[in-house]
């Protein structure tokens, strides 16, 4: 079956790669997007700190804004996962699971990551309702509540120094023996933070929300919310197999264009800084749509 020719293909169709479609489309350039739903937003029940969208459901955010993008007639969507893609001598070729092929110019991927789920019964229903990643996109909704800080080592100072901000009822579960420096112990403890060391075997939670963190002592701890520093995997291993270098932090190593390391690779989003917010996601697609129209103009003048 003859591959299909795009100018540009958006792999990911949330925040970042919406945004991006938004600049391309005004530009009239002929791209598709494609999409299998999975955002890793998908579970919060608000989105907030973005402006005109402040306290809002993120699906109805991500609706509105793909309908924005469908005004303009040379944006096409696919429902669908992206497994490879290859370089050819137009661009690059990108195949999906079901096998259907398409060329492209230029490639953008704003794929996000995917957080890693460490084993503790619970965990996954609270993730993004009472178990949060940030204080600046939920904060304020718990502020001034008991809160648990499930982190370690400089990751734990932290969260916990900014968390200060929002409340002053702060407890460190490490899951462990800590591996914080004495200075660091010495710093939380000053600011009356306590540090639990003992490991955790589960949680207490009705519909995501948190009442309670069970240690595997037998002990317990009533907690109406927490945040959590988690591990995380790119959602899309494209990228590397395409040559992308990664950053020592796992991120795709991108300059100020949103270009990764391979001539005509663009990332955009999640995928490329731990600054998860939508506003920071939407302006990135923006900068790589943008980016990527010039380099086409540039290319065919």
């Amino acid at each position: 079956m003859e591959s299909k020719n795009y100018e540009v293909i958006i792999i990911g169709g949330s925040f970042a790669g919406l945004s991006a479609a938004l600049a391309l489309g005004r530009a009239k350039r002929n791209i598709l997007v494609i999409d299998n739903n999975n955002s890793c937003n998908k579970q919060a029940p608000k989105a907030h700190n973005f402006l005109t969208w402040d306290n809002s459901q993120p699906h109805e955010v991500l609706s509105e804004g793909k309908k924005d993008v469908m005004n303009y007639p040379t944006v096409e969507f696919k429902n669908g996962t992206a497994s490879d893609a290859k370089k050819n001598s137009g661009g690059f070729e990108v195949i999906l699971e079901t096998g259907e092929r398409f060329n492209t110019k230029k490639l953008l991927f704003a794929t996000g990551v995917s957080d890693l789920m460490p084993e503790i019964k619970g965990l996954q229903s609270c993730w993004g309702i009472s178990v949060l990643h940030c204080p600046y996109c939920h904060g304020y909704e718990v502020k001034e509540k008991k809160t648990a800080v499930f982190a370690d080592g400089i990751n734990a100072l932290d969260i916990c120094m900014v968390l200060k901000q929002w409340t002053n009822e702060i407890v460190l579960l490490t899951n462990g023996k800590s591996i914080l420096k004495k200075r660091h112990e010495e710093r939380l403890r000053s600011h009356d933070i306590e540090i639990i060391e003992k490991e955790i075997s589960g949680l207490e939670q009705k519909e995501g929300n948190i009442t309670k963190v069970f240690f595997k002592d037998n002990s317990q701890l009533e907690i109406p919310v927490m945040y959590a520093k988690l591990e995380f995997k790119q959602h899309c291993d494209i990228p590397e197999k395409l040559g992308c270098k990664m950053t020592k932090h796992g991120f795709i190593k991108i300059d100020e264009s949103k270009k990764t390391t391979v001539h005509g690779i663009y990332a955009a989003g999640d995928n490329t800084s731990k600054g998860r917010t939508i506003s920071l996601a939407v302006a990135a697609g923006t900068v790589a749509g943008m980016m990527i129209n010039g380099e086409l103009s540039s290319e065919s003048f």
